[in-house]
């Protein structure tokens, strides 16, 4: 069954020591801790990705944050980017609630499944090209479960760049790369909507590179990709 081999996966995840500098990395932030989550228990592990199995919206964004998913232990949450991913999922029905604090908060997303390229949180935001490679067979292993995605929110360009160095494997095919535009939707034959956002980092929301209509307006576009197909 498909929970059993989604399961077994956040298993393997969690447990993966596949890039030892990394393991090395989270750890010690888990320890180090930021002064305002002295008193939280770090996760320090990889982080898994949550959500919905059958759901017709997948985002993918590039990795947990040093003391938002590597401490809370949930994709986007306890973080900027999450609160404000999460707020907007709830604004447009994927999600019970408008915010993402820790893993016991109640939030239960509804025809959607967030993950990201990278499951450890990378220093300075910024994995290596090995390090993408390496955790390049989970992301695999969760588009093949995924039968009933009819979107794929793209949140990035290094999310970006890595979808697409696995689009092959993923659908069987080669494309051509389209060049990185916010709002851009791109689809092929047997493959779902794909489309483009910057992420919705703090750095990205403070300076109005995306703002709150512009993110709206991103899902304006998927609401309607998903009510006609």
């Amino acid at each position: 069954m498909i929970e059993d081999e989604f399961n077994k996966l956040v298993n393997n995840i969690i447990n993966c020591n596949r890039c030892p500098e990394l393991i090395s990395y989270i750890r010690s932030v888990a320890l180090k801790k930021k002064k305002q989550y002295k008193d939280w228990d770090y996760w320090g592990k990889p982080v898994p990705p949550y959500g919905d199995l059958n759901a017709e919206l997948v985002v993918l964004g590039l990795a947990p944050a040093a003391h938002g998913g590597n401490r809370t232990g949930r994709m986007f949450t306890g973080d900027h980017s999450g609160n404000f991913l999460v707020k907007t999922l709830h604004k447009f029905g994927f999600a019970n609630q408008p915010y993402s604090i820790d893993k016991n908060d109640g939030l239960k997303l509804i025809n959607c499944y967030l993950t990201a390229s990278i499951k450890c949180a990378p220093p300075k935001n910024k994995p290596t090209k090995d390090e993408l490679k390496n955790c390049s067979i989970y992301l695999l292993k969760e588009f093949e479960l995924l039968k009933k995605c009819k979107c794929v929110l793209i949140l990035g360009v290094t999310a970006y760049d890595n979808f697409f160095e696995l689009f092959e494997k993923i659908y069987g095919f080669k494309v051509k790369k389209p060049k990185f535009q916010h709002g851009l939707i791109v689809k092929y034959e047997h493959s779902p909507y794909i489309v483009l956002s910057y992420h919705p980092s703090k750095q990205n929301t403070q300076t109005k590179r995306l703002t709150q209509n512009m993110f709206d307006d991103i899902f304006n576009k998927i609401l309607q990709i998903l009510k006609v197909n």
